[in-house]
């Protein structure tokens, strides 16, 4: 099993910048990819970008392409969110996920989540 624990996340105003870490333990070796996810109250979970753990090969959503880069810490087994230009609709729950395979697209295991909150 692999554990993630998300930290980071709090109050910003917008135009603001937050970073998020994700610290991954246990079965590391098996992360193919780590991704960031996010989910606003009301709405469904929404993809927010990815990062290869071996390599560095990133993709991003469109909603936050250039205002927000994944980056890593492989040393650390952390992954980072770095989130700038931000806006009140970025406001939501902030989850790092990992999957051992390119063959799904199904994340296999989830943080508790971080809330970030962007005021107008």
């Amino acid at each position: 099993q692999v554990q993630l624990a998300e930290s980071g996340g709090g109050l910003v105003q917008a135009g603001g910048s937050l970073r998020l870490s994700c610290a991954a333990s246990g079965r590391t070796f098996s992360v193919y990819t780590m991704a960031w996810f996010r989910q606003a109250p009301g709405k469904e979970r929404e993809f927010v970008g990815r990062i290869r753990w071996n390599g560095s090969s990133t993709f991003y959503a469109g909603s936050v392409k250039g205002r927000f880069t994944i980056s890593k810490d492989n040393a650390k087994n952390t992954v980072y969110l770095q989130m700038n230009s931000l806006k009140p609709e970025d406001t939501a729950v902030y989850y790092c996920a990992t999957k051992s395979t390119a063959l799904t697209t199904t994340y296999d295991y989830w943080g508790q989540g971080t809330q970030v909150t962007v005021s107008s």
